[in-house]
């Protein structure tokens, strides 16, 4: 599949896939906050990164740049979170 056709897909899918990852966000810090210390605050931190990912690619095929910035920006602070959970920082 090419990057325009996914593009196209996202474009045409777009709401479904916000729902999706607003659920994942849900879910991430659902698990926190209901866990504490136990969470697995690994898979929190990947979960939350994948689905700043999966809002930010329809907020820029949206073109909607007040959610491509809030979402990028959690892609950079669940970066961090990876790595800090997972012990590389």
């Amino acid at each position: 599949m090419t990057f325009h056709r996914l593009n196209a897909w996202v474009r045409l899918h777009h709401k479904r896939l916000e729902f999706v990852g607003v659920f994942m966000r849900i879910g991430s810090f659902g698990a926190v906050s209901w866990m504490g210390n136990q969470s697995p605050f690994f898979a929190i931190w990947a979960i939350n990164t994948l689905d700043a990912m999966i809002l930010s690619w329809c907020s820029i095929v949206r073109r909607d740049s007040a959610y491509i910035l809030l979402n990028v920006f959690w892609i950079f602070v669940g970066i961090v979170g990876v790595l800090r959970a997972g012990g590389w920082l």
